[in-house]
């Protein structure tokens, strides 16, 4: 038997908030029936990331009911190394969020995560799951919007990656209900000193500006020039580019009938992640990540429709197929 310590180190580290997730089938005001998952933006990377193969441990708190015990099952049963989880005994709850849909492919998320375990995440509790040999540490912007200690999370793990030479990667993944829009740049703009991969959608991009009016060519300039190797400027519908010192790089998004567009951008970065890790180019990594978010926005929930490493040629295959 392979004890813990003799464990290979994982491929990518990532913390933050698991919430259980209720999933409504219409709207919640009419009753109707619920459907119970789990939800967070880093864990759906996780989750991403594990099923083309990689190795990921996630680090965060749970409350000590069952809900978290949910997260915790849900992630171990994708693969996920949550040795390094945190089951908080302070009364802390585990954190719910609540999903309807409400018109077409528009979905409403309520969430309930004031003062949840999730919230209380301290450097502590993640920086001794940076192993030697770990290759990706992930990050995103909304666990340093859940608390202060949640903010110094993120720092010192960052910090603690550079100093280590691990690939820091920050989805600045913006949640306006949490924070505004001056407090977010704040909190990020430290972390740029730390950034090797920065991933933004395009409304996102003056968040981590010291001064936020340039254009989306001079942001990705001074980004660039601040010492960020590589910038990933999601685009929905119309695809993604990345940006590098050797230029530009475009890839149009797959072509897919959207059902359900919540957690299309957390496939997105494992999709990209996963290409990074496999040693691949760069038209490579957005063809791989425009893939998996394909996945997510064709099927219902956050990460449910995720695909293994063989299942990315599916999309390629004539549509109506049956394969036998």
């Amino acid at each position: 038997m392979t004890t813990p310590e003799h464990q290979a180190p994982p491929d990518v580290v990532t913390f933050g908030e698991t919430m259980a997730a209720l999933r409504a089938h219409g709207a919640l005001r009419l009753g109707g029936t619920l459907g119970l998952s789990v939800a967070g933006a880093e864990s759906n990377v996780a989750i991403g990331l594990a099923r083309l193969g990689h190795r990921v441990r996630w680090a965060g708190r749970v409350g000590a009911d069952e809900l978290g015990a949910l997260v915790l099952r849900t992630l171990r049963a994708e693969g996920i190394d949550t040795g390094h989880a945190v089951t908080d005994d302070t009364g802390r709850p585990t954190g719910l969020l609540l999903t309807e849909p409400r018109l077409g492919t528009l979905t409403r998320v309520s969430y309930y995560r004031a003062g949840s375990a999730g919230s209380a995440v301290s450097p502590v509790d993640v920086l001794a799951a940076l192993d030697a040999g770990t290759r990706v540490l992930h990050l995103t912007g909304i666990t340093p919007a859940l608390s202060t200690s949640g903010a110094e999370a993120a720092l010192a793990a960052a910090t603690t990656a550079r100093d280590a030479g691990i690939t820091v990667c920050l989805d600045v993944n913006y949640r306006s209900r949490l924070w505004t829009a001056d407090r977010a740049r704040t909190a990020l703009r430290p972390l740029l000193l730390y950034t090797d991969l920065l991933i933004a959608s395009e409304d996102e991009l003056p968040l981590v500006l010291e001064q936020p009016g340039a254009g989306e060519s001079e942001a990705v300039s001074r980004l660039l020039a601040a010492g960020v190797d590589e910038v990933v400027v999601k685009r929905g519908a119309r695809g993604a580019t990345a940006f590098t010192a050797d230029g530009a790089t475009d890839s149009a998004a797959r072509q897919v009938d959207a059902v359900d567009l919540v957690g299309a951008g957390d496939a997105f970065v494992a999709g990209y992640l996963s290409g990074l890790l496999d040693g691949t180019h760069i038209p490579a990594r957005l063809h791989r990540a425009v893939t998996t978010a394909a996945f997510a926005v064709a099927t219902r929930g956050d990460w449910e429709g995720l695909p293994t490493k063989d299942e990315l040629g599916l999309l390629d295959q004539p549509d109506g197929m049956t394969i036998r």
